[in-house]
């Protein structure tokens, strides 16, 4: 059974060519995924559309959160991009995450939402401390939602405080980088394979 995964980067920064640090970080989870034999699709960068506030699937007026959910939701697994900014996820993750929300009221009568059965890992960067903390945001209300979240599934670079090198401009990615991506890419293609093969059975199902 192939696998998909799909990114999603939550940089504050709008496309118009510029570069982003997370992008760069998603480039090598993503790199590792493909050595997995994951079919890893198009980044999709939060900024350069216009995704409502709110907490529905779809907020009318323009919303472009509808087409980005269908393509999250046609993917296996969900590297999920985000900056660190004081010492948190960025306020596009956070607003990603609110409207994810509404995955609590498209549970089926067995309570199995949406997410069940794909599985999400982080990718982050920044100049400051907080890449812990960023995850355990990320991943409890991504786990709360319905995604399945595999062992050491984020892969994070912290640089030090207001320092003037950022991820994009190494030449060559840090030894440990490489090496959590290695096993970040590895855990969640093995995750993603049997949660495919057999996802979980909601209360009323039988494992």
């Amino acid at each position: 059974m192939k696998l998909s995964a799909i990114a999603i980067n939550c940089t504050l920064k709008r496309g118009n060519g510029e570069s982003s640090s997370t992008d760069a970080m998603i480039a090598v989870v993503a790199k590792h995924l493909r050595e997995q034999d994951v079919d890893v699709g198009e980044t999709i960068r939060i900024a350069d559309h216009d995704v409502k506030p709110g907490v529905k699937n779809d907020e009318g007026d323009g919303d472009e959160w509808p087409a980005i959910l269908r393509k999250i939701m046609a993917a296996d697994i969900l590297i999920f991009g985000t900056p660190i900014w004081m010492g948190q996820p960025s306020s596009v993750a956070k607003r990603v995450l609110e409207r994810m929300d509404a995955f609590l009221g498209d549970a089926t009568d067995d309570g199995i939402y949406p997410p069940y059965g794909k599985v999400a890992v982080a990718a982050i960067v920044g100049n400051e401390d907080g890449a812990h903390h960023t995850a355990a945001e990320l991943f409890q209300s991504l786990n709360d939602v319905g995604w399945t979240i595999p062992a050491m599934a984020s892969c994070y670079w912290v640089g030090e405080a207001m320092a003037s090198k950022d991820f994009k401009e190494f030449d060559k990615t840090p030894k440990k980088v490489t090496e959590t991506a290695k096993i970040v890419a590895t855990n969640a293609a093995h995750l993603a394979g049997l949660l495919k093969g057999k996802s979980y059975p909601g209360a009323g199902g039988s494992a």
